[in-house]
């Protein structure tokens, strides 16, 4: 499984020169709807990995599915508090880690 990286060009340069390959560069939100719609199709992405504010930034429907897909499974980074993964990991193992 890969990581799929999807946002502006200064968030997946770091991720690029990590050596991470599958990156979506995203200036807008038609851009950034098209790259997650490309990294939920890929049979090989596992993660997909995003800024957590560009995550308003999607159409509900297609926000919708990748909050709700398992794999590829959503990240996201950022300065605001993401309890998403929190709850998909307590859905799959019945448990809480942080607690």
């Amino acid at each position: 499984m890969e990581l799929a990286i999807v946002g502006a060009p200064t968030f997946t340069l770091g991720f690029r020169l990590a050596g991470v390959r599958k990156t979506h560069e995203a200036e807008d939100g038609a851009t950034l709807n098209e790259g997650v719609r490309e990294a939920l199709k890929d049979p090989e992405v596992g993660i997909v990995v995003m800024e957590t504010a560009d995550l308003s930034k999607l159409d509900p429907a297609l926000r919708r599915d990748l909050e709700k897909s398992v794999r590829p499974t959503l990240v996201t980074i950022g300065v605001e508090e993401d309890t998403g993964l929190r709850e998909k990991l307590k859905q799959a193992l019945g448990v809480d880690l942080w607690k």
